[in-house]
This record gives structure tokens, C-alpha cells and sequence, in this order.
């Protein structure tokens, strides 16, 4: 079966060499990496489902403001995630 171009890709995330419970989805890695430095992760290394890749970053979040044009239910201060990519480790 063809990936089509929107298709999610899934990314469990790794702690001492070991598969966790945590999976990160997006369309590519760096999203993924996001999502996991916002939830506090800073070495983060990503398993790809599916193949035999390891994609290893660095991640930090701090607290910002958030936007003025925010949605209602959104609070006055968000976290706002940064990651560097370190390289990539086949399995």
C-alpha cells in the first residue's frame, strides 16, 4: 500500500534504550519532537513504527504569553517547545 501524502507517522518515544508508553504522531519526525518537548521531554529520542530509524533531538520549552487573537478557552500563558535535531541512528 502507497503512503499518500497526508498520511501521519507514528514515533514512540525511547528512555534508556528502551521503548516507553509515549507515541508522538505527525507527518514528520520534528513534529513529533515538538509535541514531546512541550510535554517536558529534553533528550528526546524517536523511534519511527515501521522502520529501523531512531531520530535523536534536543528539546527545551519555556513559558510565553500567549497569542492576543487566542481562542476563549485558551489560558494566558502557553508553552512554547524548541528542538534541535542531533542526527539520525539506523537500527
Amino acid at each position: 500500500m502507497a503512503k499518500k501524502k497526508g498520511d501521519k507517522r507514528y514515533f514512540v518515544f525511547q528512555k534508556n534504550g528502551k521503548d516507553t508508553n509515549h507515541v508522538f504522531t505527525g507527518k514528520q519526525p520534528r513534529a513529533a519532537a515538538l509535541k514531546a518537548a512541550t510535554r517536558g521531554f529534553t533528550n528526546i529520542i524517536l523511534r519511527e513504527r515501521g522502520t529501523k530509524k531512531l531520530h535523536i533531538y534536543v528539546g527545551s520549552r519555556k513559558k510565553v504569553s500567549a497569542p492576543s487573537n487566542r481562542p476563549r478557552w485558551m489560558p494566558g500563558s502557553i508553552w512554547q517547545s524548541n528542538v534541535k535535531k542531533k542526527g539520525i541512528k539506523h537500527l
